[in-house]
């Protein structure tokens, strides 16, 4: 059995923790607009289009794609080895994609404040109950005794999961809205689905799979031109009839692809890495390499939001180089050197591209955007991979992954959990209070975030993990 990858999980762990803290900051003209969406600046965070550059607030979900698109591979070896056909992993992918359809659709659902506008103690008990309900549909029972009873209790949870969202009253008295989506996990969904078939069809056939990608780029180009065509309509494709899914499915969520597939090819990496475990890097060497990583990700946040582009590129060159430089002297199945080197290559293709479409930007999401996040992730999980090989920061990488082990539980944990209790005991006046100043703003997210991750942490360390 392959070994989970404590690095990977870090990386994980490390995008899904950014990501609520990202959330539970202080809003308003407290902090920075660095701290922000890059197209979402204070004081009354508008989304502007038009403002080109990132942050590190940017990065948090293409990291957790690229982290997914990461372990697809890992997962899917033991049906390969096996040879499970394809129909057998289809299967696999549509189970995946349906269950966290309905994960984005309940989790959003269940939020208090969409059960009522103003939530009393039963809609926050409610959110809360939701948060029991979810437990049981989606925990990996590992005691085959009782397998029976989870079973029994996983249909009863769907039961009384599907009758709340039938009964209840939702955005204001309107009911239930396929529309009223967490459109982060319902991408999710689809780039599970197409990613784990595309991987099954291309594996160990890298080069084929990222050829995949500039047929997706045409279509997407195509649907822009005002001209009909084939390529228009299978981007607008989105209903049979009357029978609408654009609610489930967009050609648009594809895009993100562009960070899956890169993914696919580190997990293809790392595979080879547990197969060869060749690494002639001496420590100082793998300390510089960790260092130079960390520097890549800093010097192309602050290169790109500040606009200093041709400083970004001429740093971020040289930065590249001189990781190629230490990596010289490593054999060619050393993971360090092919992380680098593909990340190398996305990072400077994606700064080349930086002026198409008006600057890199997340939204509306720029092919600058795609491929310099995951050059950035390709550096952030070599830095992860060595961290994890330190004594003295090792314990930071333990628990990063400690929180990837099990991102659905910390990713609803905020909302069906802790600010229901902070509302049921009067708490969370205190908790909103805390946008006086840079350091209380900041600290208003870090509180928030600290204790989803204990509650995280509290799950793994019991072996409560969900999955699809």
């Amino acid at each position: 059995m392959l070994k989970r990858n404590e690095s990977l999980d870090a990386l994980r762990g490390f995008a899904i923790l950014t990501m609520i803290l990202s959330g539970a900051i202080a809003y308003g003209d407290v902090l920075p607009a660095w701290m922000f969406h890059a197209q979402v600046p204070p004081p009354v965070h508008k989304f502007d289009p038009t403002i080109p550059g990132i942050t590190w607030v940017d990065l948090v979900f293409p990291f957790f794609l690229f982290s997914m698109g990461a372990a697809i591979p890992l997962s899917l070896k033991k049906h390969l080895e096996n040879n499970k056909g394809f129909l057998f992993v289809l299967g696999m992918a549509v189970k995946r994609f349906l269950l966290l359809a309905f994960f984005a659709l309940f989790s959003q659902h269940m939020k208090a404040w969409a059960i009522a506008e103003q939530p009393a103690t039963t809609e926050h008990l409610l959110s809360l109950l939701a948060f029991v309900l979810i437990f049981f549909q989606f925990y990996e029972n590992k005691n085959e005794k009782l397998n029976a009873v989870f079973l029994i209790a996983k249909l009863i949870s769907f039961a009384i999961a599907l009758l709340l969202l039938w009964e209840l009253p939702f955005w204001g008295g309107k009911g239930f809205d396929f529309y009223r989506s967490d459109i982060i996990i319902m991408v999710l969904a689809n780039m599970a689905l197409f990613g784990t078939v595309i991987y099954y069809l291309t594996a160990d056939k890298p080069l084929l799979r990222i050829g995949i990608l500039p047929f997706i780029m045409a279509v997407f180009l195509a649907a822009k031109e005002p001209a009909g065509g084939w390529a228009k309509e299978l981007f607008q494709f989105n209903a049979v009839g009357n029978l609408r899914f654009d609610w489930l499915y967009k050609f648009y969520f594809l895009k993100y692809l562009f960070i899956i597939i890169p993914g696919t090819v580190a997990g293809e990496m790392m595979m080879s890495a547990v197969k060869s475990e060749k690494s002639i890097l001496n420590k100082k060497s793998e300390n510089l390499l960790l260092l130079i990583s960390v520097t890549l990700v800093i010097v192309n946040l602050y290169g790109l939001f500040t606009r200093i582009l041709f400083v970004n590129l001429i740093a971020s060159s040289a930065l590249c180089a001189a990781a190629m430089y230490l990596l010289k002297q490593s054999t060619k199945e050393n993971l360090y050197k092919q992380l680098a080197t593909a990340g190398m290559y996305l990072l400077l293709l994606g700064l080349f591209f930086e002026a198409y479409e008006g600057g890199i930007k997340k939204d509306l999401s720029t092919y600058s955007y795609y491929f310099v996040t995951s050059g950035l992730a390709f550096y952030t999980l070599t830095a992860f991979s060595v961290m994890a090989k330190r004594s003295f920061l090792s314990s930071v990488s333990t628990y990063l992954s400690l929180n990837g082990k099990n991102p659905m539980v910390a990713y609803v944990a905020g909302n069906l959990v802790l600010l229901p209790l902070l509302n049921l005991t009067q708490t969370k006046a205190y908790w909103d209070a805390m946008h006086q100043n840079f350091f209380m703003g900041l600290m208003k997210g870090v509180v928030f975030t600290s204790i989803v991750s204990l509650i995280t942490i509290f799950f793994v360390k019991r072996k409560w993990f969900w999955k699809t």
